[in-house]
């Protein structure tokens, strides 16, 4: 049974704030989010992957950025306001950058590379006045590796890292740059900055009402002549509960949903509605607690989970909007490597590995896993979870789950499995993603432990540290590619995860949607889209 907490029914408000926005005909896109409150809009977006998709790319540069444009293969990281870098020759650490020219804020000011200087402070220097002490974890979460940064000349900025690291540029993809001008212009604060904010994206947010819905227009002087936007506005609106986001799109309140419940999709393209299926750098998994001393900590446990649930059934149930997982990477991915075990439905198994650590019928495991109602690429938690208790029952683990709010379990994974974030439980069901090669290092390395990064379940194995630290110390392709592969195959072997499945980013449209090309990316490009 699902013991709930912090449980966010259906948003009335957010139904409310769609009739409120007035949605003119036209070139206007309304989006339901899955998210339970509206992303931040500041430049440094909460609420995830799907903070940054709704209300960070679209409205802010990054200093490298992604390119949608190869749809076939995984987004890889492009000139963004930095319009090329090199590294030092003589010091690896050392990358320099070069500003893009002739990039103008949304509110007319022009970008200098006194404002990148600027929107490092915000993140990384807790004395300068615009330290964004809420947001900056959110960057440096990921940006774990820059050391120190110097102005050149007003053209180029030198940034270094803490060790020769060849991902970095993947990285910088986070920081998205903010007007310095708009900030002293509103009150010298974030939170008058949020009332009217000013990046340099294709769209400009021209109107916010929290916690119902966000309105962005057209940004006609957009650098990027290509992706000036074809719509005249996109709107956002948070909508936690896929039945709200489902008759918001049959009624014709919103154009899109993310998330559409997957035992609606027949009658949705029945009815003329688009279904959107394509895959991205997605895993959904439970990230355990390997510490010391707790009942993951036994590499049997973890395994026997992993035979235990039936991932084939689960996509089915799904629709198919998703496809089994057998690692952190899928199979076909050239990082997958050549682990020794492949997980498959097998309950026997999972019984034999449990008996050989000390469990059977008379004392089951017992495991504590804290899941969301809704969030950035969590799918539709409360069923996959509610299947997969029924396969962990049936061998003998007992699952527990602790339902709280999307942005609680982000804040619980960037700490520590120890205080009192994490309420005492035992893994995380939290949905990540494998959007650069680094990705490997901060989740499952050592050094890699909350708050330095993000290995949250403390799985630690001395091959893998020297194996991941030697990839992203190499500036060789083929060589981190195979330092990479062997690297994962521990982390499949000694099942530092419950590799549940990888998600097909399901969305539901109206036929007036055209000329979207779904990325294989958390983010996507909404430039190209017209209101037919």
């Amino acid at each position: 049974m699902l013991h709930r907490r912090n449980f966010l029914a259906a948003s009335a408000a957010a139904t409310l704030g769609v009739r409120e926005a007035d949605a003119a005909p036209g070139q206007t896109l309304r989006i339901a989010m899955t998210a339970s409150d509206l992303p931040t809009v500041t430049g440094i977006p909460n609420n995830g992957g799907e903070g940054f998709r709704f209300l960070g790319y679209p409205a802010y540069d990054g200093v490298v950025n992604w390119d949608y444009t190869n749809v076939n293969q995984t987004a890889d990281a492009i000139p963004g306001l930095f319009e090329s870098w090199t590294i030092d020759p003589g010091n690896p650490t050392r990358w320099i950058f070069t500003l893009r020219q002739g990039v103008v804020f949304h509110d007319g000011s022009a970008l200098t590379i006194d404002d990148i200087v600027w929107n490092l402070q915000r993140v990384w220097d807790d004395k300068s006045p615009q330290y964004d002490a809420p947001a900056a974890p959110i960057v440096r979460a990921t940006v774990t590796m820059l050391d120190r940064w110097e102005k050149i000349d007003d053209g180029k900025i030198a940034i270094y890292t803490k060790v020769p690291f060849s991902f970095f540029h993947y990285l910088l993809t986070v920081f998205l740059i903010a007007s310095p001008r708009q900030w002293e212009k509103m009150g010298r604060s974030w939170i008058g900055f949020a009332k009217e904010p000013s990046g340099t994206g294709p769209f400009k947010i021209t109107r916010v009402v929290p916690g119902q819905y966000a309105e962005m227009t057209r940004n006609e002087n957009y650098w990027n002549k290509a992706r000036i936007p074809k719509l005249e506005r996109l709107i956002v609106y948070p909508m936690p509960e896929p039945t709200t986001r489902l008759a918001a799109l049959r009624s014709g309140q919103v154009d899109w949903i993310e998330v559409p419940p997957p035992d609606a999709i027949p009658s949705l393209s029945d009815a003329g509605f688009q279904i959107s299926l394509w895959p991205y750098p997605h895993t959904y998994p439970y990230v355990l607690n390997c510490a010391p001393g707790t009942v993951f900590s036994d590499v049997r446990v973890r395994q026997a989970m992993n035979f235990a649930i039936d991932r084939v059934g689960l996509c089915g149930m799904l629709n198919n909007t998703a496809k089994p997982a057998f690692g952190f990477f899928p199979p076909e991915h050239p990082l997958f490597g050549q682990p020794k075990i492949r997980y498959g439905y097998d309950p026997e198994r999972a019984k034999a590995l449990l008996q050989e650590a000390g469990y059977g019928p008379n004392k089951h495991a017992r495991a504590k896993i804290m899941i969301s109602t809704s969030g950035s690429g969590q799918m539709v938690p409360i069923q996959i979870n509610e299947f997969l208790q029924q396969n962990f029952t049936a061998v003998g683990i007992d699952v527990d789950f602790d339902v709280v709010e999307w942005g609680m379990m982000i804040i619980a994974r960037r700490s520590p499995p120890s205080p009192a974030t994490s309420h005492g439980d035992d893994g995380i069901n939290n949905s990540l993603g494998y959007t650069d090669p680094s990705t490997l290092y901060r989740l499952f390395a050592t050094a890699s432990f909350p708050p330095a990064s993000t290995n949250w379940g403390h799985f630690s194995n001395a091959r893998f540290d020297e194996l991941a630290t030697r990839a992203q110390n190499s500036f060789d392709p083929a060589e981190q590619t195979r330092l990479l592969a062997e690297a994962h195959a521990i982390v499949v072997d000694e099942a530092a995860w419950l590799y549940i499945c990888h998600d097909l980013n399901p969305r539901a449209m109206s036929k007036r949607v055209q000329n979207f090309h779904p990325a294989q990316s958390w983010s996507q490009d909404f430039t190209h889209i017209t209101m037919g």
